[in-house]
């Protein structure tokens, strides 16, 4: 099977930014999130990701993919939320998805992506990303757990410079831009889509949710290396 007939499974899809980096590396790629997302540049379900990850379980449909990418809601573990925002009082509980994400990815039998920011997600650290290793106009720091497949771990590149705008009452300049939240010299949505080479949505919420293709291209071409070297 070639690598233009690999298909991955992208749920939790929201506006395509893992699934665009999947293309680039080769694959042919289906997105599925609970939200409408008209700007997701291929093929999408709407609806709950774990239900119709059940559903293709369920009636064998999950073996048209070679691979499974999914980015379960964040909040619950990301590191604003554990940091910041608990400590000043904001914000609300959230649901914490992955481990029952995790259960049904090992239901599957397939190799499996789960995406995850730094925080207290209890994900592996399979591997960890960042904008600067991919010359990119942000940091993401973004960690991944690998199931059933391995690939090394990259080299973290250092951080030269800071992320513009205020932060604890001081502001900085810097060539790195604060792709999340209004105000306080946060990024705009041209400059967050020229920053994380994402071009075809350009609503605010999507962009700041999103993971740059870099890294899923980065991810879909060592996926590959690996499989090739399983079949060899």
């Amino acid at each position: 099977m070639s690598a233009a007939t690999l298909r991955v499974l992208d749920l939790f899809s929201c506006a395509g930014g893992a699934a665009m980096g999947y293309h680039r590396a080769g694959f042919e790629v289906d997105g599925c999130d609970i939200a409408d997302r008209p700007r997701y540049p291929f093929p999408y379900y709407r609806g709950d990701a774990l239900d119709y990850l059940a559903h293709l379980i369920a009636t064998g449909e999950i073996e048209r993919y070679a691979l499974v990418h999914a980015s379960p809601p964040c909040q619950a573990g990301c590191a604003l939320t554990v940091g910041t925002n608990h400590s000043q009082g904001w914000g609300e509980e959230h649901a914490d998805l992955v481990a029952p994400t995790r259960a049904l990815l090992d239901r599957t039998g397939l190799p499996y992506v789960i995406e995850q920011p730094n925080g207290r997600a209890k994900i592996r650290k399979d591997l960890s990303l960042c904008g600067v290793m991919f010359g990119l106009g942000v940091f993401r720091h973004r960690n991944f757990e690998l199931g059933r497949w391995s690939t090394p771990n990259p080299r973290h590149v250092k951080h030269d410079g800071y992320v513009r705008g205020w932060r604890h009452g001081v502001y900085r300049d810097g060539p790195y831009l604060a792709a999340y939240g209004d105000g306080g010299g946060k990024a705009t949505v041209p400059e967050m889509q020229t920053a994380m080479g994402i071009t075809w949505t350009d609503v605010r919420t999507e962009l700041t949710e999103a993971i740059p293709p870099a890294y899923a291209q980065w991810i879909g071409t060592a996926f590959l290396t690996a499989r090739q070297e399983v079949l060899v």
